[in-house]
């Protein structure tokens, strides 16, 4: 149930976005061991101008091919989110060409009460999940 954002700048083709949410979604299931059609990924596009990401001093130089990945998800171990870091990196690099110095991914951790899927429940809270 992790839910991941992509904000990128726009002008990437339908089947370039589709490799990139793929290939996300493959590294978030053996990172974290999420159920195959646990997936919900939201992918924005801006204008260049609109988003400026730079290297917090450590040198990386960056191109329009960043990618900007902001995953809210319950309690991970830190071992999980590294692993999930690495994996990331890897597919994205394999399956659609970034470097992984184009790649800035954060994580903000929540719990059961945080989410509800439809109908107006917290399934975590309720039993259903």
């Amino acid at each position: 149930m992790p839910l991941i954002r992509f904000d990128l700048i726009e002008g990437r083709d339908e089947e370039s976005l589709r490799n990139l949410l793929d290939a996300s979604h493959r590294a978030m299931v053996k990172a974290f061991g999420v159920p195959e059609r646990d997936r919900y990924q939201i992918v924005h596009q801006h204008p260049a101008h609109e988003l400026i990401i730079e290297d917090t001093g450590l040198g990386f130089e960056r191109s329009n091919n960043l990618v900007v990945v902001s995953v809210t998800s319950k309690q991970r171990s830190d071992e999980q989110k590294q692993n999930f870091y690495k994996l990331l990196v890897r597919e994205l690099g394999e399956k659609c060409g970034i470097e992984p110095n184009e790649i800035m991914i954060s994580i903000v951790t929540n719990g059961d009460a945080d989410w509800s899927f439809g109908l107006g429940e917290a399934q975590f809270l309720t039993g259903k999940l």
